[in-house]
């Protein structure tokens, strides 16, 4: 079998094809080789987001649109918990609390497809977050990109408070953290919460979904 190549197309319908490598799934293009067509079907996955706040829910679902097409996955949230601290301070317990939001989530529904996790933390003056991503024994994991935040909101921080609070004290709008939060905030909409974590969703799912990756991405037993 010629060699097969993989390549996103946005906000269009995807299907499998029959380019399989052992057991593990091959999300591609119509095509296998040069213009060498092969049997496909739609396969409908099912995603599971260890989250229920809104703003991470519309990032998963809009980067799941990039990447497998519109109408070919469904998306469940779950309430898991991070067993880190509520505001996560540091790479590493941001990391770990994706993390084991993933593992919660894949208890809760062993069955899924893809299993989600986003954790949004404080590193020195930066707010950003750790993404996750597994399918079957796959491994996908991305930092998404990260803003300074401002003495006042630091300090609140500092104190034992988490961003969202702070945040809505400072702007007063209620849940805030379920909006744009900070980062639509402080660049007028420019960016949201939504849009910046979208881009690392779609970048965690390239180790999953792209050939290259495939002997090296087999997550830690």
């Amino acid at each position: 079998m010629g060699s097969c190549f993989f390549f996103f197309k946005q906000k269009t319908a995807y299907e499998i094809s029959a380019c399989l490598v052992g057991s593990e799934m091959c999300i591609r293009d119509r095509y296998c080789g040069k213009h060498n067509y092969v049997d496909s079907l739609i396969i409908m996955f099912h995603i599971i987001a260890a989250t229920t706040n809104p703003a991470k829910i519309q990032a998963i679902r809009s980067a799941f649109e990039v990447v497998l097409g519109n109408g070919n996955f469904d998306i469940e949230d779950v309430n898991v918990d991070s067993s880190v601290p509520q505001q996560p301070i540091g790479n590493t317990e941001t990391r770990t609390g994706a993390r084991q939001r993933v593992n919660a989530a894949r208890q809760v529904r062993p069955e899924a497809d893809f299993w989600v996790g986003v954790e949004a933390g404080i590193e020195g003056d930066m707010t950003f977050a750790w993404i996750v991503i597994e399918h079957r024994q796959l491994r996908g994991e991305s930092r998404s990109a990260s803003l300074m935040l401002p003495e006042k909101i630091l300090a609140g921080i500092r104190e034992g408070r988490e961003l969202g609070d702070e945040m809505a004290d400072l702007t007063g709008v209620e849940d805030i953290k379920q909006k744009g939060g900070a980062i639509g905030f402080f660049t007028g909409g420019a960016l949201t919460r939504t849009s910046v974590y979208e881009q690392a969703i779609i970048l965690a799912l390239v180790p999953i979904q792209h050939e290259i990756y495939k002997s090296l991405n087999t997550k830690e037993s």
